[in-house]
């Protein structure tokens, strides 16, 4: 066929030709691939049926060989024992209010310091950035005997300002603020906001945080969850039940002088994993979006 005739019938012999590309691109899943994605469904919600099997059975179902995958009709019993040991409803309060406090506090100031190091203009400013880069490197229980003396003489030892305030800001947060914003935000339209007239406060609240907000939330769910999921700094810095964190609560749940009792404990951890599911499914779609959107394109 001629260009010509290329031309004329274009409308006809093209279109079916990329309505046959959008197909392939939108191709059914094979079985296999259905198939691949059941096990990893099934290997990642099977620990958390696990613990309910666990928490709702007796200790002599626990103990059969082989043991039973049916849950039990015991796990009301085990919960009523939970927040007999312990204060869990306090604990649950406690921990929600230093995750908030962290990923609230995490976001604010990462993002100024993301955004000090990717558009602004000082002395030291490469030197600085390698090392908070630096700083990531280092384990971070190397940090764990002189935060807890710094702790003590400041008599902070046993409240939950001792987990905030140490957690306000860390060398990631600052570092993933600071790909984002350097990615995102051109510098052109940095410029023509300063020529105009608008400080840097005013670009800071009006250009860069409707941008980033996206990854912010990423980097909010990553601070709330490692705040929930911290158990060394806790156990280190808190000595009252009322003030512990769920990590440190469920570590008190065992009433046996010897051995483990295994059903109180999973049904505290139990408990202490079903918010954050429920907080997945509500923002899973989200998580993913702001990864994505808080890649650095080369």
């Amino acid at each position: 066929m001629s260009s010509a005739e290329l031309a004329i019938d274009g409308t006809t012999s093209v279109a079916p030709k990329i309505k046959k590309n959008k197909a392939s691109r939108h191709k059914k899943m094979s079985p296999m691939s259905y198939v691949f994605l059941v096990v990893v469904a099934f290997a990642s919600f099977f620990p958390f049926y696990w613990m309910f099997v666990v928490a709702s059975s007796t200790s002599d179902v626990i103990a059969q060989s082989p043991p039973s995958v049916v849950p039990g009709h015991n796990f009301w019993n085990e919960v009523k024992a939970v927040f007999e040991v312990v204060p869990f409803g306090r604990n649950m309060l406690n921990t929600l209010i230093v995750c908030l406090s962290v990923a609230a506090a995490q976001v604010f100031f990462s993002s100024i310091a993301g955004f000090a190091f990717a558009k602004l203009q000082f002395r030291g400013k490469k030197a600085l950035i390698l090392f908070i880069i630096g700083t990531m490197m280092l384990p971070s229980q190397l940090g764990l005997v002189p935060m807890f003396l710094l702790l003590s003489k400041l008599n902070w030892i046993d409240e939950l300002k001792a987990l905030i305030v140490p957690a306000l800001v860390t060398a990631f947060g600052v570092f993933w603020m600071r790909q984002v914003i350097d990615a995102q935000i051109p510098n052109e339209l940095l410029e023509a906001a300063s020529i105009d007239g608008a400080s840097i406060p005013r670009i800071y609240r009006s250009m860069i945080v409707p941008a980033i907000l996206p990854s912010a939330f990423v980097l909010g769910l990553f601070s709330f969850l490692a705040s929930w999921n911290d158990y060394l700094m806790p156990l280190l810095v808190l000595q009252s039940p009322d003030k512990f964190t769920l990590q440190v609560a469920i570590s008190q749940l065992n009433t046996k002088a010897y051995g483990m009792d295994y059903n109180i404990v999973m049904a505290g951890s139990f408990m202490a994993t079903a918010p954050l599911l429920i907080l997945f499914v509500f923002v899973g779609r989200r998580l993913v979006t702001g990864v994505m959107d808080g890649a650095v394109k080369g």
